[in-house]
């Protein structure tokens, strides 16, 4: 059994900044990679970044040059720097994991909330 847990979300300004971080325990092999993903009322989940083990990322063309992914798989954790938000980032943001067997694991979710 592996857990995700998300933090970090809230409401801000307009060109406010957020960090939200992902901490995964239980079972867990090995990471292959974390990311971050987010879902709006009515629309589908979007990649927002993905990092792998060995450090490459991967952004959502409507986040690069503001978000910033990181990650200490040391300590199984991921953390997404979001600045210069936009109402447009509102969204709730969901972690996901993929182990060594290319297994997903998905956390509740936080939300993000963003005022114009």
């Amino acid at each position: 059994q592996v857990q995700l847990v998300e933090s970090g979300g809230g409401l801000v300004q307009a060109g406010g900044s957020l960090r939200l971080s992902c901490v995964a325990s239980g079972s867990i092999f090995s990471i292959n990679a974390m990311g971050w993903y987010r879902q709006a009322p009515g629309k589908q989940r979007e990649l927002v970044a993905s990092i792998t083990r060995g450090g490459s990322t991967n952004y959502a063309d409507s986040v690069k040059g503001r978000f910033t992914i990181s990650r200490d798989f040391a300590v199984n954790t991921v953390y997404l720097q979001m600045n210069s938000l936009k109402p447009e980032d509102t969204a709730a943001y969901y972690c996901k994991l993929i182990d060594f067997f290319s297994r997903d694991y998905w956390g509740q979710g936080t939300q993000v909330t963003v005022s114009s």
